[in-house]
């Protein structure tokens, strides 16, 4: 049951973050709602506030800027980034990852913003993101700052947002020439949470071999994270199947899952070992056949 609040509903983003700081720490922001009102009836969060960003038209905009990249508002919804056109010219592993999500009345409802500042660690968007070298804009009434995607989540449901702070925007920058992108998750019901998921992008010179890669974890630690030393196999390599077997070796050592109803953890790490031999393949073989 759904204890009593007061409704705040800003009219503009300074407004919301006035509202922020004044009752930090005794607020909860609600952009779709789809997490947070189960969260509410549950009882295990009792807002004594909640501030309504949704209806803020300041933050809901997809904009791209070919030196710059691509910025999403915080509660742009997660069919506009499915069916944008231009998130499918420049980042289309973003549009397929969307398309995975939920169910198409969540897509249509629930926003970009309010799934990262939940912070589930089986999420879609976050490995994507991160893969994506992207970067979150945060403000408060004291100003803005920048975190880092692969910063942004710091343990379960828990991200690097201070209690005065709103995420308010995402920024992929342009993709480098010759690069490609992948994500894959594996669930037990189709477009459900993951059981464990995989992002890779790899960037590759004219004679193919690897210049730069990022590869991100996902659903099986507290937090998506990348897979370091599996990133760092790949730089200055040609892809060849000894090297996809030692890379993914890697990566399902640094994963950190654990066993519940849905799958055990040695099945997280073997899936881990699977999705990222893919996806690194299937991210070079774009990245080789880019323009």
């Amino acid at each position: 049951m759904i204890r009593d609040f007061v409704y705040l509903r800003p009219g503009t983003l300074d407004e919301a973050l006035a509202l922020l700081a004044e009752h930090q720490g005794e607020c909860k922001v609600i952009g779709g709602g789809q997490s947070l009102l189960i969260l509410m009836r549950q009882g295990l969060v009792s807002p004594a506030y909640l501030i309504d960003i949704k209806h803020l038209s300041e933050l809901n905009s997809i904009r791209l800027d070919g030196n710059d990249g691509l910025s999403i508002g915080a509660t742009t919804t997660h069919r506009a980034i499915e069916t944008s056109g231009a998130v499918k010219a420049h980042f289309p592993v973003l549009a397929e990852m969307e398309q995975n999500v939920a169910s198409i009345q969540t897509r249509n409802w629930g926003t970009i913003g309010g799934n990262l500042a939940h912070a589930d660690p089986a999420g879609d968007p976050g490995p994507v993101l991160i893969a994506l070298d992207a970067s979150f804009k945060a403000a408060s009434a004291q100003g803005e700052r920048t975190i880092g995607a692969d910063a942004f989540f710091v343990d379960y449901f828990e991200t690097a947002l201070r209690d005065d702070e709103l995420l308010v925007g995402i920024h992929l920058p342009a993709q480098q020439p010759k690069s490609g992108a992948a994500y894959e998750k594996f669930t037990i019901i189709k477009n459900d949470l993951s059981v464990a998921s995989v992002a890779a992008s790899i960037t590759v010179d004219d004679s193919g071999k690897c210049t730069n890669a990022r590869i991100a974890l996902g659903a099986v630690a507290p937090t998506p994270h990348r897979a370091i030393e599996s990133e760092q196999d790949l730089l200055g390599q040609s892809m060849s199947e000894e090297l996809l077997d030692r890379l993914s070796d890697k990566a399902s050592q640094a994963a950190k899952p654990i066993s519940d109803i849905h799958a055990s953890e040695d099945f997280r790490r073997h899936l881990v070992k699977v999705l990222t031999a893919r996806m690194v393949a299937k991210a070079w073989k774009r990245a080789i056949a880019s323009t």
